[in-house]
């Protein structure tokens, strides 16, 4: 029997040396000698101009060696990837409370920190926007409005024999990765520069480090071999830490490391789009959604940064598993004077399906039926049921299965009786129960990106290096991509081993984000490998004379027609025969072909297909809550490691069900954050873990595309299972006399005391 490695549940690559310690990070690696470390001089007022910024005190201090301003930056001032609205340093107008104004470098972290606060800045203070409704109001945007129309939503509107308007709001989170932002750079000779970075897009900090230093991409070098986590936080901003660094090391002409503490990186950096979102919806008895329009109101911050295809998502993302025949969706992205919004897992996905669950949640409780009934009511069909409101066909539809299966395995029925019995005979503690369903587009919208490259190396004695563009942030994707090549060589995993993402090596990679690192990479290092194979199969078959198709490889041994030959012992016979054992490979997403023009075509390649039921006890007399118990059943497809996929599963969940009720992001009315610690935001620890808690991958279910092994994404998608912790919480206050609970995300103790106390019933 052939001993394959993709589809087994193998540790993450890395697993040992993150539990012994030797996990080498960015912060880990050696210092070179006359290393500089650097702090950051930052706003303390939202929105003002700079009349004078003197640093006469900060070069006195001790320690110090030198500082940069904007006027330091021998390039382009600005990290903006897609708008060139961000500088890297203020330059004359600081928009947010935290926006780096200049840069100091010392011989140690603490003379640099310490010499950043000795600064006097002049400001001349100018009006604040620091809210979305404001920004509206006021017609402020860091990008124009955009409108998706299906049908006539006006008309059905009208015709609809209930309609309901509601407003709720969604709040933002932080990406809280344990390790926080950080670059090191280290000029190289001739001109080069050569910048360790934590990010999950090593190209993008390549090519604004060019920018920013006057250089050219093919001198400077970016490497990252992991991150302690990301979420989407180090996605485009990571750009900001590494050209800082980078733009150090070049006046000061010594290497110089940035590393922002916990209380600076959550000021300085951005985090998940909150939203305002109204909504008008027109349905019938039996709660099927005739016409809706919505209206989203999104926080973007003092720049564009990736709000754009944030919001584009939320777009595409407001049907989740329902079909909508008539739809208007008009997005605002608001320019407000806090810090600029980015990526975070899910990608405007998570908002988008937030709202239109609180619609099929509002519908079911205005009509007095289980949401269960109205979330399979307006479920996408087949026929004239199952087309996107941007053209997109739903091919592979499985939200029905997946809720027959997880309805029967988690006793959804049975449960829900004896908690409504429960809750009628007391008093103070109401149980709640959930299901959602997740229905999430993988590709990413902007079309050029959905493509990959890979290089992979097979040494005479029979072992392979293996590089791609794909960045480890601990979810396991070079793993995953190990079990591939090793199977397309025939090979054991043991044998295979995965170097850092590194731009000389693999040029224009795409980020690691959108769900699509196993995806895209996988296939491109199965097709390098595949070169590879198919030179020594062709090699071999000449040299003893048979037909390729009489050749084949596994288990580490090499089958020649009726001789077998270790794989170690062919290799070094093809090498002495001058066989090339190198090979890139390169893969472009298929199918996807999508005008951003008119917000139609076919953006995603697949969709990936989730369910859960969350059962929540809370205690009406504090507001204090508790999760009894998750049920989730998730499709991976065909899983390429079943065991990191359901890590991911697992996280996912506990990481949505943080951001809909306890991760709260606060700002005073000067625009200062003051959840930026770990002290005063508060995520979810392993005491807040459900403890009846079962997660199962689908069974049998492998992608109808040709994917790598038929496998599915895994990355964002169970994050939106989550959702169902935030209705069980609002069942439960339903169940306390508030027929349609006013309950605003996140859902703390205090909001919940407030949807109890408040009413909010219409």
């Amino acid at each position: 029997m052939v001993a394959r490695a993709v589809g087994k549940s193998l540790p993450h690559d890395s697993a040992h040396l993150h539990v012994s310690g030797q996990a080498a990070y960015t912060d880990d690696l050696p210092e070179p000698r006359d290393l500089l470390h650097l702090a950051v001089g930052m706003s303390t007022v939202a929105h003002a101009s700079v009349r004078d910024l003197d640093l006469s005190n900060v070069l006195a201090a001790e320690g110090v060696v030198d500082t940069c301003t904007a006027a330091d930056i021998p390039g382009e001032n600005n990290y903006g990837s897609i708008v060139k609205d961000d500088p890297l340093l203020a330059d004359g107008l600081v928009q947010y409370v935290g926006q780096p104004l200049f840069v100091v470098a010392a011989e140690t972290v603490d003379a640099a920190r310490k010499a950043a606060h000795k600064v006097t800045v002049d400001y001349d203070e100018l009006e604040a926007i620091l809210d979305p409704l404001t920004a509206v109001e006021k017609q402020s945007f860091v990008l124009p409005s955009e409108t998706l129309k299906r049908g006539d939503p006006d008309a059905a509107l009208e015709a609809a024999p209930h309609r309901l308007r509601r407003r709720v709001s969604l709040g933002g989170q932080d990406q809280f990765y344990l390790e926080g932002q950080i670059a090191m750079a280290i000029p190289q000779e001739d001109g080069g520069i050569l910048v360790y970075s934590s990010t999950q897009h090593p190209d993008e900090v390549q090519g604004i480090v060019a920018h920013a230093t006057q250089r050219d991409a093919k001198d400077v070098v970016v490497i990252c071999r992991r991150m302690g986590g990301a979420f989407g936080g180090k996605e485009s901003q990571a750009a900001l830490i590494g050209c800082i660094a980078a733009l150090a090391a070049d006046k000061t002409g010594r290497p110089c490391k940035l590393r922002l503490d916990r209380d600076d990186d959550m000021i300085m950096t951005g985090k998940r789009h909150d939203f305002v979102i109204d909504y008008d919806v027109g349905f019938d008895d039996d709660g099927r959604i005739l016409g809706i329009d919505f209206e989203f109101a999104a926080r973007c911050g003092m720049s564009a940064d990736l709000s754009g295809p944030v919001n584009d998502r939320a777009m595409f993302h407001c049907d989740n598993a329902y079909y909508l025949e008539n739809v208007r969706i008009l997005s605002h992205r608001c320019k407000t004077n806090t810090v600029s919004n980015t990526a975070f897992r899910g990608f405007g996905g998570p908002q988008g399906m937030f709202a239109i669950e609180c619609v099929i949640d509002d519908i079911a409780r205005t009509l007095g039926k289980d949401p269960l009934a109205v979330r399979r009511q307006n479920f996408y069909g087949t026929e004239d049921r199952n087309v996107t409101h941007y053209q997109q066909v739903v091919e592979d539809n499985i939200a029905d299965e997946l809720f027959d299966r997880l309805l029967a395995s988690s006793d959804y029925p049975e449960r829900r009786k004896s908690i409504h019995a429960f809750n009628a005979e007391s008093q103070v503690l109401k149980r709640g129960i959930a299901i959602t369903p997740v229905k999430f587009g993988i590709s990413f919208t902007s079309t050029l990106l959905n493509q990959a490259g890979a290089l992979v190396h097979v040494y005479k004695d029979g072992t392979v290096l293996l590089n791609h563009g794909g960045t480890e942030m601990g979810q396991g994707l070079y793993v995953k991509v190990a079990q591939v090549v090793a199977d397309e060589l025939g090979i054991s995993i043991e044998r295979v081993r995965t170097t850092a993402a590194d731009t000389s090596k693999v040029p224009n990679a795409s980020a690691t984000a959108a769900s699509s690192g196993s995806d895209m990479n996988g296939k491109a290092a199965q097709k390098a490998a595949a070169k590879i194979r198919k030179r020594i199969t062709a090699f071999a078959a000449r040299h003893y004379g048979v037909s390729e198709a009489e050749i084949d490889f596994r288990d580490d041994v090499a089958h020649i027609a009726s001789r077998v030959m270790d794989f170690p012992e062919l290799v070094q016979l093809a090498w002495a025969n001058r066989v090339s054992l190198s090979a890139t490979g390169y893969y472009r997403t298929p199918k996807i072909n999508y005008d951003r023009t008119t917000f139609t075509g076919r953006p995603f390649y697949y969709f990936a297909y989730g369910a859960a039921v969350t059962e929540i006890v809370v205690d009406t007399l504090t507001g204090e809550n508790r999760v009894l118990r998750a049920d989730i059943l998730h499709d991976c497809g065909d899983s390429l490691n079943p065991a990191v996929d359901l890590g991911q599963v697992e996280g996912g969940y506990v990481q949505g069900v943080g951001w809909l009720t306890s991760e709260e992001l606060w700002w005073n009315d000067k625009g200062d954050l003051g959840t930026h610690a770990p002290s005063t935001y508060k995520i979810p620890t392993c005491s807040d873990l459900a403890p009846d808690f079962r997660v199962e991958l689908l069974q049998n279910s492998a992608n109808r595309e040709k994917t790598i092994y038929r496998s599915k994404a895994v990355g964002e998608p169970p994050l939106m299972l989550g959702l169902s912790a935030f209705f069980a919480l609002r069942d439960a206050i339903a169940d306390a006399d508030r027929a349609l609970p006013d309950l605003q995300a996140p859902a703390t103790p205090e909001a919940i005391l407030r949807a109890l106390q408040g009413g909010g019933d219409e």
